[in-house]
């Protein structure tokens, strides 16, 4: 459909041009057989004429009368038909005409009939062409060696054929104007409720995303309205995740910015280079911490469930190493070892995963353990892979959480008494354990610390 074009427009033109087209194509069959029909009737009338002529000239035959009397009752049957034709009769009167021929002798004819025979076939119907003009024959052989021929003007019945036959079509050309007002009238009550529902969105408040609720649609509006609905709720959720986004970056960045500040004005007023210089390494503390905070706030607002992503076969245990070896300058700092308890004999298996998904959980969790792990410990990471289930678990050797305090660690923003950390590690880690329809689990480690697994399943 073009731009801007009105759709009862549009259905009007469709339906008046299968309407005609169909009405043409009907209109057509309709004439054809009734032309057809028309000339059956009067191929009818022309037999009917000839048997008609047959029986005066039989009982004629049959009358006791001598030749002489004969012979004028022929000639005052003949006159009639040598008149010039009167006001009493038709204009196509002389159009019809017959010959009666004993032999090759012409005994009776009409007015206006050329004087040579019409045609040279002995019975039946036929076409001839007789001083320029076509006629329709008929020939009926008399029983008496008399030949009758009944003929008519085909220019004529064809004038007529098609007069009869066009009057069938008047109907369907008359109406054709009366249809399309009334197809446009009912297209215009049928686009009733789409007005409506147009009506109701253009006076909607552009900031209302509220489902639509019209009563009495047509089924088609309703498929409509379900959609507009599923739109508004889409746009509802992502407008909601936004506001929580720029809350949370609010939330979150309030402090770091202000401890920013803080510092920057503490290097500007430090009154010697040791003090300045411990002012500019809290500032750049400081930023990295921003940094970091920035980094997960961004990845916490992209990792939502309902957001559809690819699945690629990942192998853990490689990965597992390069996030350990990664973080191997931060432990090494904080004199802890990082172990992957897993043998290279157990490097083949594959897990379907979201790429980088498995970077981000490891990173999260690893360096969550670090924070919370005591100088001189371990972390491990072990993986345990069954037929239906990868088990990852992260074990660290650190003071541990109680019991209580276990499910607030997946919250947003939630500090185990640890300024340093943002909140967010461990709820992007079930954010994306949620995405995989995993199951995250924190339990106890034999002689302190917190152990998370996570089951994937595959």
């Amino acid at each position: 459909m073009k731009k801007g074009a009105s759709i009862r427009k549009q259905t009007l033109k469709w339906a008046l041009l299968l309407f005609i087209s169909v009405s043409s194509l009907i209109a057509w069959s309709s004439f054809h057989d009734a032309a057809h029909e028309v000339e059956e009737l009067y191929d009818a009338h022309l037999a009917q004429q000839a048997r008609l002529i047959s029986g005066l000239l039989t009982g004629l035959e049959a009358a006791p009368l001598n030749p002489v009397e004969k012979l004028r009752l022929l000639n005052s049957m003949e006159q009639p038909f040598l008149k010039a034709k009167t006001q009493e009769g038709h204009r196509y009167e002389s159009k019809v005409v017959f010959q009666v021929w004993q032999e090759n002798e012409l005994i009776l004819r009409s007015r206006n009939v050329p004087g040579s025979r019409l045609t040279q076939q002995k019975t039946g119907y036929a076409l001839e062409q007789v001083d320029g003009q076509i006629w329709r024959i008929f020939v009926l052989n008399h029983p008496q060696q008399q030949q009758i021929i009944m003929a008519e003007r085909e220019d004529v019945r064809g004038e007529l054929v098609d007069k009869i036959a066009l009057r069938t079509l008047l109907p369907d050309l008359l109406g054709v104007p009366a249809l399309a007002l009334l197809i446009w009238l009912t297209i215009g009550k049928g686009l009733k409720p789409l007005e409506h529902l147009a009506e109701v969105l253009r006076n909607r408040d552009p900031h209302s995303l509220q489902a639509l609720h019209l009563t009495d649609l047509p089924q088609e509006l309703k498929t409509i309205q379900e959609a507009i609905n599923l739109l508004l709720q889409q746009l509802r959720a992502l407008r909601e995740r936004e506001q929580r986004f720029i809350a949370d970056a609010a939330h979150e960045l309030r402090t770091p910015l202000a401890v920013l500040s803080l510092h920057s004005q503490n290097a500007l007023q430090a009154k010697n280079p040791q003090d300045r210089e411990e002012a500019l390494k809290l500032l750049q503390q400081g930023i990295q911490r921003t940094t970091r905070i920035v980094s997960q706030l961004l990845t916490l607002a992209r990792l939502e469930p309902e957001s559809s992503f690819p699945l690629e076969k990942i192998n853990p245990l490689r990965v597992s190493r390069q996030v350990l070896a990664d973080l191997a300058p931060l432990a090494l700092q904080k004199k802890i070892e990082l172990e992957l308890l897993n043998e290279e004999t157990t490097s083949q298996h594959l897990i379907p995963l979201e790429v980088g998904s498995l970077e981000i959980v490891l990173q999260n969790l690893v360096t969550n353990a670090l924070r919370h792990s005591t100088s001189g410990s371990s972390i491990q990471v072990r993986w345990l892979f069954e037929s239906s289930t990868s088990l990852l678990e992260v074990i660290d050797h650190g003071c541990g959480v109680a019991e209580q305090l276990k499910p607030l660690l997946l919250e947003r923003f939630y500090h185990q008494g640890n300024s340093s950390g943002a909140g967010l590690g461990l709820a992007i880690v079930a954010r994306i354990i949620e995405r995989h329809n995993g199951q995250l689990n924190l339990v106890d480690t034999a002689g302190g610390g917190l152990t998370l697994s996570i089951a994937f399943k595959h």
